[in-house]
């Protein structure tokens, strides 16, 4: 058997066990948690009171605006000198939560705003409040349209967590970089981890397309018995 690919055995579950330990989790955990502050950034920009919808245009500016690699060592380096001291993990999913808060509100905003304003004035029309509106008619609407960019953004959230190894996170990158820093190997070893991303990119893809028909198909269903 050639070495590269003893190595490449040899370290394979090592890499696999760091990305399921930790790389996944974490990217689960970091677009659960910045989904649902995206919901609520992009419930604020469109109806809430002038100053809250403010404060909410400055989060979205301010995260997009600024690199992620920048906003890690923000929470895990810099935070320590004001006396803010926070585990690699919490500090990682911390950071990919504001990430993906401020990038998924603006495709939550624009899901919401594509629903037409016959919909809403038909739910007032039945007595709906507008938070029976938004509940009940609109949000349903509007997750057909948001799917398929939330799940290309999940996926980007895959990748992007190798970003945490710069901040000591053991994921799936930084167990190749500690493998490296003994095997001396890193082509092999780097290719070995940017084959296990495309794996994982390839899977979470083929999952993103059923959910997409299956979607596809109850709005298929409600048009056709309205």
């Amino acid at each position: 058997m050639p070495p590269f690919l003893e190595l490449m055995l040899d370290s394979a579950w090592p890499l696999l066990r760091a990305g399921l330990l930790f790389t996944i989790p974490l990217a689960i955990l970091s677009f659960a948690l910045g989904l649902a502050l995206g919901f609520l950034t992009a419930v604020a920009r469109l109806f809430a009171p002038r100053p809250l919808a403010a404060v909410a245009r400055f989060y979205v500016w301010f995260i997009r605006g600024t690199p992620l690699l920048v906003q890690l060592f923000v929470i895990f380096y810099g935070l320590p000198s004001a006396g803010i001291l926070i585990d690699a993990f919490p500090a990682a999913l911390i950071g990919f939560s504001l990430s993906v808060g401020a990038y998924t509100s603006e495709i939550i905003r624009a899901a919401l705003s594509s629903i037409p304003k016959g919909q809403w004035e038909a739910s007032y029309a039945i007595g709906m409040t507008r938070g029976q509106a938004l509940r009940r008619t609109v949000v349903p609407q509007a997750v057909r349209v948001a799917i398929p960019p939330l799940s290309n953004s999940f996926i980007s959230l895959v990748k992007d967590t190798s970003l945490a190894a710069a901040i000591t996170v053991p994921e799936l990158f930084q167990e190749a970089q500690r493998i490296v820093a003994v095997t001396y190997e890193p082509l092999i070893l780097y290719i070995e981890a940017a084959l296990l991303y495309l794996v994982f990119s390839s899977v979470l893809s083929a999952l993103q397309s059923r959910l997409e028909r299956r979607f596809s198909g109850f709005g298929a269903f409600a048009e056709a018995r309205a």
